[in-house]
């Protein structure tokens, strides 16, 4: 027996089986990530309507994958960090999503221009910044704190060294005292032999 109209018995309306049977298929692409599927709309009447609805999932969902690949390729290949997502995606949970993405990239963004700024300031000689990891009042967590306090670990070995270097420069080479040591405790690796090599050239002038 062949399936007739399905009939919405509370509006007194009946829906073609054919339509029914494409808008699942639709659905079924849809589910299964294609969102360039489209449902044919004609007329005004409900599978129109339903039609049409279908077709505006399809492009929102399209939209949102567009801009999140176009993302990921201006942020993460290009090194572009200024890039968003378009918010017009839609309204409710679309504007959610969007929202969503856009403030992850400024999460990480931030700790990024943070040590950028940091960085340029020690290529200038400036040892007295430091990186924050805390910003807009919230306080950074889990690796944007260890990144933060291993750079700011290094810069206070470097402006130690530094500090102690230029010390016994003074010393020896201004005000003539010999015999001065560079002391930056708690160094290991090439910070103990770049002191060690320091105090070793200063020791030589008095002998």
């Amino acid at each position: 027996m062949t399936a007739g109209p399905a009939e919405d018995t509370e509006a007194g309306r009946t829906v073609d089986d054919g339509f029914l049977e494409r808008l699942l298929v639709a659905m079924e692409q849809v589910g299964n990530g294609n969102f360039r599927r489209r449902l044919v709309v004609s007329g005004s009447d409900l599978p129109a309507r339903v039609a049409q609805a279908f077709n505006d999932i399809a492009d929102r969902n399209q939209f949102l994958v567009g801009e999140l690949v176009r993302l990921r390729t201006a942020v993460g290949v290009e090194g572009q960090l200024s890039h968003r997502i378009d918010p017009n995606v839609g309204p409710g949970g679309w504007t959610l999503a969007a929202e969503s993405v856009n403030e992850l990239i400024e999460d990480l963004t931030r700790p990024t221009d943070e040590l950028s700024r940091v960085l340029a300031a020690v290529a200038e000689g400036d040892l007295s910044q430091r990186m924050s990891v805390q910003f807009s009042g919230h306080q950074q967590r889990g690796e944007f704190v260890t990144l933060g306090r291993t750079v700011n670990e290094l810069l206070e070995k470097l402006s130690l060294f530094a500090s102690e270097v230029t010390r016994v420069a003074r010393e020896v080479g201004t005000e003539g005292i010999l015999g001065g040591q560079a002391d930056v405790p708690g160094v290991a690796g090439v910070w103990r032999d770049l002191t060690n090599s320091v105090n070793l050239m200063a020791g030589n002038l008095t002998s």
